[in-house]
């Protein structure tokens, strides 16, 4: 189930296939309605700005467990200096655009790609995006707690993940302090209102994975956040049709939760009844996630391929769970 030169060639069939397309595109003047390949000549393919990225972070992935000399060329076709020149002038030029899960995917993407020969041509990219993150999370009073790309706590996760892997300590101190404003005080998280109908995140779960991060006593503010039963948390999700876009997020869901369930089962000595329940719940959505992945329904394998990798990579970077 857990077959990384499986889910790096679903990321390739979809990288480079620039329809159908989503496009979030704010046309200002008359004639700057453009299509996908103009606007982004990086990332125009795989359904949406966002697939596209977290989609040459999971060939960038796979490619380094497992070389491939299909998956480099996949790179070095739409990672040019050029290419990204004109994405990077995009982003400086348009600071709310793809914020912050975007720029979190971009950001985990220059984080894998470090010491390669396409992390140079990736740089004024990675130099926007830090640059829009220090001037807005500032000026952000208020998390958004969703289950969707909106969802501030996954994207800081993200970030903080690159702003320590790249020793980026200014931006490591904002991520950390805005995590905490945010978060530390949370209490009594409502589990009965999870899931969401078009969740691919659990609200509470990226809550706690990155709070996990960043709170001096991360089992005691799980104690006092997260209710000892939580049923609607604990049991993998159905989806009733993968060719709806937003109902085939609920199979991201299953993925998003397993690698929250194993990162907060490493939070926890063994015997810990809290570290056993959270390993089987991990299992469990696991499990059910991973079986979703390349069913051959566009909306879904143009961006659970990258789920599926990001949960074995999660998994490994996690204490082991069973």
């Amino acid at each position: 189930m857990r077959d990384l030169e499986r889910f790096g060639r679903i990321a390739l069939s979809c990288v480079h296939r620039e329809h159908p397309h989503k496009l979030d595109h704010v046309v200002r003047v008359p004639g700057d309605l453009r299509g996908p390949r103009e606007l982004h000549p990086a990332f125009f393919g795989a359904y949406d700005w966002h697939s596209a990225v977290h989609a040459h972070w999971t060939i960038a992935r796979v490619h380094r467990e497992h070389p491939s000399p299909e998956l480099a060329a996949a790179l070095d076709t739409t990672l040019t200096a050029e290419n990204l020149a004109v994405e990077a002038a995009y982003l400086a030029a348009n600071p709310t655009f793809e914020r912050m899960y975007g720029w979190a995917w971009l950001l985990e993407l220059a984080r894998e790609l470090a010491g390669t020969r396409w992390a140079g041509a990736l740089a004024p990219c990675v130099e926007a995006i830090v640059g829009h993150l220090h001037a807005f999370l500032p000026k952000q009073r208020h998390p958004i707690r969703t289950g969707t790309h909106a969802s501030t706590a996954f994207a800081l996760g993200l970030v903080l993940d690159y702003a320590r892997a790249a020793g980026d300590r200014a931006l490591d101190a904002l991520v950390t302090e805005r995590a905490l404003a945010y978060f530390a005080a949370d209490a009594d998280a409502p589990a009965l209102w999870e899931p969401g109908g078009d969740d691919f995140l659990s609200p509470i779960l990226v809550e706690a994975d990155l709070v996990r991060r960043v709170a001096p006593d991360f089992p005691a503010w799980l104690d006092r956040f997260l209710p000892t039963s939580a049923p609607g948390l604990s049991v993998p999700v159905q989806t009733t049709d993968r060719s709806d876009g937003k109902l085939a997020h609920l199979d991201g869901l299953n993925l998003s939760r397993a690698w929250c369930f194993a990162a907060l089962a490493s939070a926890f000595p063994d015997g810990d009844p809290r570290r056993a329940a959270f390993a089987q719940a991990h299992a469990h959505h696991a499990q059910a996630g991973l079986a979703a992945v390349g069913t051959g329904e566009y909306m879904g394998d143009h961006w659970l391929a990258t789920f599926a990798t990001y949960l074995v990579v999660r998994e490994r970077e996690t204490a082991p769970v069973s």
